[in-house]
């Protein structure tokens, strides 16, 4: 598969686990059922997709709200997976699935809440963590 359609299905599942936890989730969920389905399933189907993908966000829900980054990178490499499946299948779906994405950034629509990570290891941590969309003029220690 070319290196821009698995990259296109990888944005495409980072963006779907990121609107599971979103308050536009219906909206989203409806809208990539219509993507898999893509003219080609019964109303029946394409139902069923809306199913696969809630099941999908309990999933992600419980994993989160129990520190499982394993099972919540799961149901992202699934997507993952069902999306470079239906780009391969029919790589004229890149161009839907790229609307799609656009039609999701435009919305906004992030993670309620913001966002959530985990810092770990075996030693301990020091000094600051941050994390930010930007960063203007920052400085930490003694100054020089």
């Amino acid at each position: 598969m070319e290196a821009e359609l698995v990259a296109l299905a990888a944005s495409g599942a980072t963006a779907l686990v990121q609107h599971m936890v979103a308050d536009s989730w219906g909206q989203v969920r409806d809208r990539l059922a219509a993507f898999f389905a893509r003219g080609e399933a019964t109303p029946e189907e394409e139902s069923a997709l809306a199913g696969e993908l809630e099941v999908s966000r309990g999933e992600l829900t419980a994993a989160r709200d129990e520190g499982d980054d394993t099972l919540a990178g799961d149901v992202e490499a699934e997507w993952r997976a069902r999306l470079r499946r239906r780009l391969a299948a029919d790589p004229r779906a890149a161009d839907e699935l790229r609307a799609v994405l656009a039609e999701l950034e435009a919305a906004g629509g992030g993670p309620a809440g913001g966002v959530h990570n985990t810092i770990g290891g075996a030693a301990s941590i020091g000094g600051p963590v941050i994390q930010a969309a930007e960063i203007g003029s920052i400085s930490f220690g003694p100054e020089r």
